[in-house]
């Protein structure tokens, strides 16, 4: 199996976004840190466009077409809230975005590599099959497991959300179904205000949806207990075929777009609680760039949670805090905990 793969292309510095938070400079932020840490041995993929049937497969066409359309201006809104633009160059970026997700898991689910990374923007955890908001205009992370599902032989697809905003159009896109297990770890009473621990899902797929809301100011301790105590024991009884990270950094302590107090090596040790799952159920793991939006932080835990994923440490084990315990007793009733 060779070396890990990471996505990337220059068509995200074309969605222009003026003085926006979400920016063409957080990928160059990202870059300029990769190029100090080339040792991380990652090998470059350009991420192609994504195929318009693959990416209609989640997303209405009318909606894809509202996109298309709006790039061809001088730039639109595409949420009520006025968040969400897009310009001359934004379908393009967000194409390619999408397409990055698709090519990284076709190259996982392939063998050719263990771990892999898109480093594409615009964003997508908050985009839903017929609209969109939080400065996402396709959902990236959906619109690749879906791929992994109807194209790729996977049967069971995991996606873990650590953004600080819940991942509500993720939720949205998968809340019927028992083919992915999605959870999601967020700071609570913050945009979009969804992700509620009792939303589990609906109808077939009640239980295979896990929001774990964590209170502002909430710090490593708090985010890993869930996610080794709930997350991972629940994606172990799951047995996925393909992991995947909507990785977004803005619960970082210097993130002013969130309120908790996660460092660069916080992101780290997640990664490599993901990673070792992976590895427990003979699984790939990928991750898809979501928010972030303080510049040097940003950077750090992109490349902090790279080296987690490329690497041979293994995860610490911390005691499970009272929120934990709290949690792990409403989502027990639909898995081993």
């Amino acid at each position: 199996m060779g070396a890990p793969l990471y996505f990337s292309h220059p068509a995200g510095l074309e969605h222009e976004t003026g003085d926006h938070p979400e920016r063409p400079e957080r990928l160059t932020a990202i870059e300029r840190e990769l190029e100090r840490r080339e040792w991380l041995g990652y090998e470059r993929r350009a991420a192609p466009e994504v195929a318009l049937a693959t990416l209609t497969a989640v997303h209405a066409e009318a909606y894809v077409e509202r996109v298309r359309s709006a790039s061809e201006g001088e730039g639109e809104a595409l949420d009520a809230e006025g968040e969400t633009v897009a310009g001359p160059g934004s379908f393009r970026a967000g194409l390619h975005a999408a397409g990055g997700a698709c090519a990284m898991v076709e190259a996982l689910l392939a063998g050719e590599a263990p771990v892999g990374f898109c480093g594409t923007r615009p964003p997508g955890h908050h985009a839903a099959p017929e609209s969109t908001s939080g400065f996402c205009l396709f959902n990236n992370v959906a619109v690749a497991a879906r791929h992994a599902l109807d194209s790729l032989g996977a049967q069971r697809v995991f996606i873990l959300d650590w953004d600080v905003h819940h991942g509500n159009g993720t939720n949205d896109v998968f809340r019927d179904s028992r083919e992915v297990l999605f959870a999601s770890i967020h700071q609570d009473g913050v945009y979009p205000g969804s992700g509620p621990l009792r939303d589990v899902g609906t109808r077939a797929g009640e239980g295979y949806t896990i929001n774990l809301p964590v209170p502002a100011g909430s710090g490593e301790e708090a985010w890993v207990s869930l996610l080794e105590w709930i997350v991972v024991p629940a994606a172990l009884q799951f047995r996925p075929d393909l992991v995947l990270i909507s990785a977004g950094f803005d619960a970082h302590r210097d993130d002013e777009q969130g309120g908790c107090e996660l460092e660069a090596s916080s992101f780290g040790e997640m990664a490599r609680h993901v990673r070792d799952l992976g590895e427990r159920v003979g699984a790939p793991v990928g991750g898809v760039l979501e928010g972030g939006y303080a510049l040097e932080p940003l950077a750090d835990s992109v490349a902090a949670t790279m080296e987690a994923l490329a690497g041979d440490e293994p995860p610490d084990s911390t005691a499970p805090d009272f929120s934990t315990t709290r949690a792990a007793s409403f989502i027990g009733h639909h898995w081993e905990l």
